[in-house]
């Protein structure tokens, strides 16, 4: 989807049309950006930057605060035109997601066609706009969806795979994020077609693991399929505040309401017997950030929580801008043996993982 919370905003308030629009809080607020349109853009605001920053950059810029269940609503309306074409949907987030439609039986299974006639419907059904790309692995597809953006669609098609991704800048493969690229420039790898001269061996010695995706990605391959199921790995919240929290005291007091926020969201994934450990998130007045995590025998209490952030104030006492809460999801594989277990031993309690 197109700048999709803004879009949704301008849905709803047509005045909004062509005019610079940021969706966050106030510029004294310290909250950052969802996302900014596209007349914004054009003065350097982007998501994730910090709404007094936007304002200076843009001062005629019109900041709205996020309306996350209108954007829902609109997503799910989305969600149910892709499942008119195909059930193979995974979702990466409310205005992103990749479809497979290899056995699609609509236009002669043209995905080039299919992508165009989902874009026509969101348009005339739902007043907002979609770019799309198209290609024969998510990797692709998922460049190929930014080329051509606002309102538009791209296709790699198979023969065309090797010129596509022989120019790429490493920057756009799949994980590498800013510290990888900056690694990778130092070692002189700048395109994928400067990876396909390394070896996998090479390759493995300089990045471990990934070296092996690397290697397959700078040549345009990923057998990733596309899941209808994505497993939940962990639940948080946190909360940026106006005013530095000076004290531990003053840390504690924030600690109830988060506590229930994260509560709401443990009920509403039913996550209450997969939680294998807490944590707390805090970042400090100068924007470092600390973690701590204790892995518990039973369902957290508001207290374990109070207990990391006290250990956390002991490791460095000053004032407090961030504090999130936590936890971490057994997969459902250990859950189900879990679940087997306790049963067996006929007790309510969660074992240690």
């Amino acid at each position: 989807m197109d700048c999709f919370y803004a879009a949704v905003e301008v849905k709803k308030n047509p005045e909004l049309r062509g005019k610079p629009i940021g969706i966050g809080g106030p510029p004294q607020s310290r909250s950052v950006l969802c996302t900014a349109s596209y007349e914004a853009r054009k003065f350097g605001v982007r998501a994730a930057m910090p709404s007094s920053q936007a304002v200076r950059l843009c001062p005629q810029l019109i900041l709205i605060p996020p309306d996350f269940e209108a954007y829902k609503r609109e997503s799910r309306a989305v969600r149910k035109i892709f499942e008119r074409f195909t059930p193979l949907i995974q979702p990466l987030s409310l205005d992103e997601a990749y479809l497979d439609v290899t056995n699609s039986d609509f236009f002669n299974g043209s995905a080039t066609l299919i992508a165009f006639e989902i874009r026509k419907m969101i348009f005339q059904e739902l007043n907002l706009t979609a770019s799309a790309g198209i290609a024969p692995n998510k990797f692709l597809a998922k460049i190929a969806s930014d080329w051509k953006k606002p309102n538009g669609q791209f296709v790699i098609r198979p023969n065309e795979i090797d010129d596509f991704v022989r120019v790429l800048a490493v920057e756009k493969i799949y994980g590498v994020g800013k510290v990888t690229a900056l690694r990778m420039h130092q070692l002189g790898l700048k395109t994928c077609l400067d990876i396909q001269k390394q070896s996998l061996c090479q390759l493995s010695e300089w990045f471990g693991k990934r070296g092996e995706d690397l290697y397959n990605m700078s040549r345009g391959i990923d057998h990733r399929p596309v899941r209808t199921h994505v497993e939940l790995k962990s639940i948080s919240v946190e909360q940026t505040y106006n005013k530095d929290r000076e004290s531990l005291e003053d840390c504690l007091k924030e600690v109830p309401e988060l506590f229930e926020d994260w509560i709401r969201r443990v009920e509403r994934n039913n996550a209450h017997d997969k939680i294998k450990n807490i944590s707390v998130k805090m970042r400090y007045h100068d924007f470092k950030i600390t973690t701590h995590e204790v892995t518990l025998k039973s369902f957290p209490e508001m207290n374990d929580f109070k207990k990391l952030i006290q250990a956390v104030w002991d490791r460095r006492a000053e004032p407090i801008r961030l504090i999130g809460l936590g936890c971490h999801l057994k997969s459902e594989k250990s859950a189900e043996d879990s679940s087997v277990a306790n049963s067996a031993e006929n007790s309510d309690q969660l074992g240690f993982f």
